[in-house]
């Protein structure tokens, strides 16, 4: 076998961020703020719905970015898997509408998200809010950037009085478990969320075990970049461009509330919101 190119070309980063925006002014051509969305809407199998917006960011995305390095893997939510990604040092990993049901029905917080993982590690992310006009973003031993300034997480190191986001069953379970927590409301964009934390504007965010390489890996860059992790009841950091896409529930904030949370999610009612396939009944 050949060995796997280690280059990234010069400006390759730079036009992606372009692309972000630009992927988001066309999603935006179908967006109605409030009402439902001009696109076509269809379902996939399990109920997940995609639309005619996330099909033509999505195409206009790999035409752009596989011009700008065709020796990356490209892996893409609404893209027929291509295993060959896998012998690829440099992967992009985009979701081309992240929040799609939040686009659908004319909500604000859905997200463009665009990463490049290499060697299974996060490396460079732009999450792009485009109702908003916000950029996050992160490159290569860089700071985390909100619309080019710098922006760092807030480092809240307790459970106690910690502003979380995260879906509701796991906020729900919490709660009912009388955990000393600050409710945040919820961001339907899951990348969206996680650089919530990198800005300080919450101080973790969770997920459940449903996401995705395509939903984490851009803010991954992003709140790492900022001085967060991301952590999984396993007590370990996600890598992606494996076989199997999908993650177990995460938790995102500094290193000591992060672990604090991750291991809310590894037992009991919380694991069993959160969707943790190794939840322990009745602790």
């Amino acid at each position: 076998m050949a060995p796997k190119p280690s280059h990234i070309p010069e400006g390759a980063l730079e036009a992606a961020r372009a692309a972000a925006i630009e992927g988001g002014k066309l999603a935006l051509s179908f967006f109605r703020h409030g009402a439902a969305t001009s696109a076509d809407v269809s379902y996939k199998d399990g109920g997940s719905p995609v639309t005619e917006a996330d099909l033509a960011v999505d195409r206009f995305l790999k035409a752009r970015l596989m011009d700008l390095a065709p020796h990356f893997g490209w892996l893409s939510e609404e893209t027929a898997d291509d295993p060959s990604r896998l012998d690829r040092r440099h992967v992009w990993v985009v979701d081309p509408i992240d929040g799609t049901r939040s686009f659908a029905r004319g909500d604000t917080d859905w997200t463009i998200a665009l990463g490049l993982v290499e060697d299974g590690i996060a490396v460079a992310g732009f999450v792009y809010a485009p109702v908003q006009d916000v950029m996050y973003e992160a490159l290569p031993g860089g700071p985390a950037l909100r619309n080019g300034a710098p922006i760092r997480a807030s480092g809240h190191g307790a459970i106690a009085q910690a502003r979380i986001a995260g879906p509701g069953p796991i906020l729900d379970a919490m709660e009912a478990a009388r955990t000393p927590f600050r409710r945040m409301p919820r961001i339907h964009s899951l990348a969206y969320r996680l650089v919530h934390v990198a800005d300080g504007s919450v101080d973790g965010a969770l997920a459940s075990g449903k996401a995705h390489d395509w939903d984490l890996a851009a803010a991954h860059a992003i709140v790492t970049a900022a001085g967060a992790v991301i952590e999984t009841p396993s007590g370990v950091s996600p890598t992606y461009n494996r076989t199997s896409t999908m993650h177990e529930p995460i938790a995102v904030a500094g290193a000591a509330l992060a672990g604090d949370l991750a291991r809310l999610l590894s037992a009991g009612p919380i694991a069993r919101a959160a969707g943790h396939k190794d939840a322990i009944a009745g602790l």
